[in-house]
């Protein structure tokens, strides 16, 4: 089995820790792998896990998160080791230390957590340890394997395509704004006053574009969507904003996702989601459940792109 060209880093914290030619295969693989799902007895990908362990350690709520590791490594024959979520904030004991032992036993370690800073910690404190990011406040990487391996499906070639983001410049929106400049993309988002994409984001985007890839910002959610190949929506409130939800409501309510938005896209546009859904606030029932959304698509493909990440940095 050839292996494809590693990340540039031992850890997958975020989009920026791969180079472009390791983008490039890690979605070709992922293509592969999902084609050659199920995996026939004896077949090379089967056991490239064997005697490997990852350890997963969830401090927010998951279910295509969870399912689809457990299922990747369990596919590529390795075993997985759930963590009680109290060991993710250091409180219990330090996040260093955390590492330091697992990395004793397992071979990489699955994190799911609220800040940024948490996975770098646990990823800086561990030599062999392989750390990937699973979600935090600030990028959710995984997912926008996964948005990437579902355009490249639809489309064969993303290069030059227009994806607009419609909502909070949140995580799902900064790894995007990395993923689509990586791949030649350009990507409008659309958000309130005070929920922008950040600069940093966006200049950091730019440091990663390849062939014409670029970043825009709109405050107006029509002008994002006009001829766009693809529109993206998230929820309005996430983990750990419960208490901002009403105002939020009524912040985003002009950024909802409805058929009168969707008409302003180029014919044939995608509506993209990288659910949990809620119908009636960022987006209508009607727009999810159409032959445009392909919310479940990029669900099914967390599954494909997360066997493709682990056989990069285990395999």
């Amino acid at each position: 089995m050839q292996r494809a060209p590693a990340a540039s880093s031992k850890d997958f914290l975020s989009l920026l820790d791969l180079s472009h030619q390791a983008l490039d295969a890690l979605l070709a693989r992922a293509r592969r792998l999902k084609a050659e799902r199920p995996l026939r007895a004896g077949a090379p990908t089967a056991s490239a896990l064997a005697g490997m362990h990852v350890a997963m350690l969830f401090e927010k709520p998951s279910l295509r998160t969870l399912s689809t590791f457990e299922i990747a490594v369990k596919e590529l024959g390795g075993n997985t080791l759930h963590l009680p979520r109290e060991f993710a904030d250091g409180g219990r004991e330090p996040l260093e230390d955390v590492a330091r032992n697992l990395e004793r036993w397992v071979d990489a370690l699955v994190v799911r957590t609220f800040a940024q800073s948490r996975a770098a910690t646990l990823a800086a404190a561990a030599r062999s340890l392989h750390v990937v990011n699973a979600l935090t406040d600030e990028e959710h990487p995984c997912q926008a394997l996964a948005d990437a391996l579902t355009m490249l499906e639809r489309w064969g070639e993303v290069r030059g395509r227009t994806l607009a983001f419609v909502g909070d410049g949140n995580n799902v929106a900064t790894s995007l704004a990395h993923v689509t400049s990586m791949l030649g993309m350009s990507l409008h988002v659309a958000s309130p006053a005070g929920y922008e994409l950040p600069d940093a984001v966006v200049d950091a985007a730019a440091r990663v574009a390849r062939h014409g890839g670029a970043v825009r910002r709109f405050a107006d959610a029509r002008e994002a969507v006009r001829g766009a190949d693809a529109v993206y929506t998230d929820v309005w409130t996430s983990m750990g904003q419960e208490q901002e939800a009403g105002r939020r409501r009524a912040l985003f309510a002009p950024f909802q996702v409805d058929a009168g938005l969707m008409s302003a896209a180029a014919p044939g546009a995608l509506f993209m989601h990288c659910l949990p859904a809620h119908r009636g606030e960022e987006v209508t029932a009607d727009v999810l459940e159409s032959p445009a959304s392909v919310a479940f698509d990029q669900a099914e493909n967390r599954l494909h792109t997360q066997k493709a990440l682990l056989l990069m940095l285990l395999g």
